[in-house]
């Protein structure tokens, strides 16, 4: 099931600008790397990853965690991947230090790098074009019931997404530097492994962060909600009433989360708005984005954490039980990668999750000149299938079409490996 070719590429740590190539020793689809208790005590001084687990958490195993919020019961097979590595990489962008985590093949990669006989032709890779599974006509019917929904006093906010599907073949890593160069992400993540025969490759350019929890106990979130294209001039979404609103609402919601598991009296909003710009300006968006925070309890795991906010709601929408059976509901297929979560657990008591938006998932086969040809083919999908979905939040006064066209936007990334046929 586990094959040594699995490639953790790329996740930074918000701000402070870290990034890591991973080489994993072991895979897990139980939640061994989120039931233990973090350590509380002080930051290490050096990099936030110092061995650990990376993996993600699929949308779906939300409705496995509250059974309440699905209408149709179990969808699939939701569930995780975790990768365990004890080798690493790390680069902090700020300093411009490399730091090492076990023992990683660091001799290897320079000999490699220096042998001025090595010819390695670019990785390339073909792919689409990409057509919406509910096209656009369904997705405005799946809006406009939605807006009933609302108008009827069942949820206030419901955020529904579709699926775009493209045929793809090649290199998933060079269709990943593609992405990453186009979205520019805050917390870009890259994953490529065998299993069952199949090759799978998740290539994550998101923007948003839904929990970073560091040794001290504190945990933060910031949920974004509002978008526009990034030629728009800020002010357009900074007074834009709806978007404001659509945020507020999450950021409450996140506010009631947190406070399952946090200490009484330490959850507080340390910014309830600002406007970000995430890629360039003609595939990138503008975004609202909030923070909130608080200090978990000391009897409360990492894994009590997850339960506690899991999805992040600004996928779901508010109240989130009632948003997820509208989604269970309306949309066609199970989300799984997209808008679940991806994740470094290190053994040094930090931890941290993307929200799954922005995020890329190509299956396929591997080709037989790939066969067994190691890790320099270990990106290489033959007969694949790309999929990328998108979505919008939808409020009381919302406008189908405007929705139509808001996905659109956010799709500005993935059309830097694919033309999208927007029907």
């Amino acid at each position: 099931m586990f094959d040594s070719h699995l490639d953790i590429g790329w996740l930074s740590y918000g701000d402070s600008g870290w990034s890591f190539v991973a080489w994993p020793s072991a895979v897990a689809s139980d939640p061994e790397p989120w039931n233990s208790r973090l350590r509380c005590g002080q930051l290490p001084d050096g990099p936030p990853f110092t061995g650990g687990w990376v993996g993600f958490l699929e949308y779906e195993l939300g409705y496995s965690w509250e059974p309440a919020a699905s209408t149709r019961g179990k969808r699939g097979s939701p569930g995780a991947r975790w990768f365990r590595c004890d080798d690493a990489l790390l680069h902090h962008r700020a300093t411009g230090r490399w730091w090492a985590v076990g023992n990683p093949p660091v001799d290897k990669i320079v000999r490699r790098l220096a042998d001025p006989h090595r010819i390695s032709p670019a990785p390339t890779f073909r792919c689409g074009p990409l057509r919406s599974q509910m096209g656009r006509d369904g997705y405005m019917r799946a809006v406009a019931q939605a807006i009933e929904y609302i108008r009827a006093g069942d949820v206030y906010q419901v955020n529904l997404a579709h699926e775009l599907t493209g045929r793809f073949e090649g290199s998933t890593r060079a269709a990943y530097a593609a992405l990453r160069r186009a979205a520019r992400p805050a917390m870009g993540a890259y994953f490529a492994w065998d299993e069952n025969d199949r090759r799978r490759a998740v290539l994550s350019a998101s923007p948003e962060m839904f929990l970073t929890l560091t040794p001290d106990g504190r945990v933060s979130t910031r949920p974004m909600k509002g978008t526009r294209p990034g030629r728009t001039p800020e002010h357009e979404l900074r007074d834009a009433e709806k978007d404001r609103a659509e945020l507020n609402m999450i950021i409450d919601l996140m506010r009631n989360d947190l406070g399952r598991v946090c200490r009484f009296g330490s959850v507080r909003v340390d910014e309830p708005r600002s406007i970000e710009r995430h890629g360039g300006d003609d595939t990138g968006v503008l975004q609202a984005t909030g923070t909130v925070s608080g200090v978990l309890r000391p009897d409360a795991s990492l894994g009590d954490l997850l339960r506690a906010t899991f999805p992040a709601g600004s996928v779901t929408g508010a109240p989130k039980i009632r948003a997820m059976q509208i989604i269970d509901e309306l949309e066609d297929s199970p989300r799984g990668v997209y808008c679940g979560a991806i994740g470094v657990v290190s053994d040094c008591g930090h931890a941290q999750f993307s929200v799954a938006i922005r995020t890329a998932v190509v299956e396929g086969s591997v080709g037989d000149a790939e066969r067994g040809a190691g890790s320099a083919a270990a990106d290489v999908i033959a007969d694949g299938r790309l999929s990328y979905r998108v979505g919008a939040g939808i409020v009381a006064d919302s406008d189908p079409r405007a929705e139509w066209e808001e996905t659109m936007v956010k799709a500005g990334a993935v059309r830097a490996l694919a033309e999208i046929d927007e029907r």
